[in-house]
């Protein structure tokens, strides 16, 4: 049996080597590497995927936050209402513009922003949500975008998490995560669902104006050659990481479907132990399980963990920390913000090796190291 990664990268390589490698030497001996041709197609072949009016690649998720958030005019002690229960990004990009983090409790079975909190957490300063699609579940965006034309707020999704993930909007109509709010927001690293070989993002967005200001801020605020409006900044999708994502995305649906079985197989399994909850899915989203993250209860979360290191099992806590008890947002006082919730997952959440290579018989490895363990320590 193979090593257990949490991500195993390389044997997905190995499925799409030829097309890889030929695709990669492509760009080198045509030597496009900025702006080639590549991103273009890659740029146009997402854009039909999600069904969206414009895409713009950028550099990095990270990058594709900030952004989105210059893009809107926001002021520096504008308010944004985000989840503290996320990747330090999501928030980060706001301090690094001015602006302050709001933070608001997630819901216990989604992992997910709280909407009926959002609306509590609003201001005469607030301008904006920003919701995480966290492991791969929409966040109830119905609600949220309720709430934010009823006060009149943009809405930037960070959707590094679940691209590929199908929100239904009513029994008819399925639309794409990351398309529904003013800005969309993904990152292409590569241990995401639609991972590149080094970094890469971007931001999706229905708005032609916005498109225009989000491109302008992308290129130096560039408005043509040499003729700089905004401050932007330099931030670009290479040719190399397009290339290989234009071959990942016409498997992206099948690489959702591969990690859902998985899920499934998690799920049978767990089904007995109480001592574990599963991820619920929510009946309005298509979990594409970009992790697989159970809460325990009853049971010692490191010892756990240390206990399938020694049987070299991966496992991961995403987050240990949630954000509004950061240092860096101490100014803030945000780490008086009373999220129960929140911080009762922190202590509970672990994620378990979910990738599109996984073997049945890595799986059940995985799984009586976990029941061997459970059992030794019921209370």
């Amino acid at each position: 049996m193979k090593n257990i990664q949490m991500v195993d990268l390389v044997s997905q390589y190995e499925g799409i080597k030829s097309e890889v490698d030929q695709a990669i030497m492509s760009v080198i001996e045509k030597a496009q590497f900025i702006n080639g041709p590549e991103v273009s197609s890659f740029q146009k072949e997402l854009e039909d995927y999600l069904k969206v009016k414009h895409v713009i690649p950028v550099a990095n998720g990270t990058d594709a936050l900030q952004i989105a958030l210059m893009a809107l005019g926001l002021k520096p002690g504008d308010e944004v209402i985000t989840p503290s229960f996320t990747y330090i990004a999501t928030t980060e990009v706001m301090a690094l513009l001015g602006l302050k983090p709001v933070f608001v409790e997630v819901d216990p079975d989604t992992f997910c922003i709280k909407h009926d909190d959002i609306e509590k957490a609003i201001t005469p300063k607030t301008k904006a949500i920003v919701p995480v699609h966290l492991y791969g579940q929409s966040a109830a965006m119905n609600e949220i975008m309720a709430v934010a034309k009823k006060h009149n707020l943009y809405v930037v999704e960070d959707n590094a998490q679940a691209i590929g993930c199908d929100y239904y909007h009513t029994d008819t109509h399925v639309v794409k995560t990351g398309t529904i709010g003013d800005i969309g927001c993904t990152s292409f690293f590569p241990s995401k669902n639609l991972g590149c070989y080094g970094d890469g993002g971007a931001m999706c967005t229905n708005d032609d104006e916005l498109a225009a200001k989000i491109r302008m801020i992308a290129n130096h605020g560039q408005s043509k050659r040499y003729h700089h409006d905004v401050v932007g900044c330099n931030s670009r999708l290479d040719s190399i990481q397009a290339a290989v994502l234009r071959i990942k995305l016409r498997k992206l649906d099948e690489y959702n479907d591969r990690r859902r079985a998985v899920a499934d197989a998690y799920d049978q399994f767990f089904a007995s132990f109480p001592e574990v909850k599963t991820p619920v899915r929510a009946i309005n989203s298509k979990h594409v399980f970009h992790q697989y993250t159970v809460q325990l209860e009853g049971l010692d979360r490191d010892a756990m963990q240390a206990f399938l290191a020694e049987k070299n099992i991966p496992s991961m806590i995403y987050y240990p920390v949630p954000a509004h008890k950061q240092k860096m947002f101490a100014h803030f006082g945000s780490a008086d913000t009373e999220l129960p919730i929140t911080d009762w997952l922190t202590e509970r959440v672990i994620s378990f090796p979910i990738h599109t290579e996984m073997t049945e018989e890595q799986q059940n490895f995985i799984c009586k190291g976990i029941e061997e363990f459970i059992l030794q320590n019921r209370k």
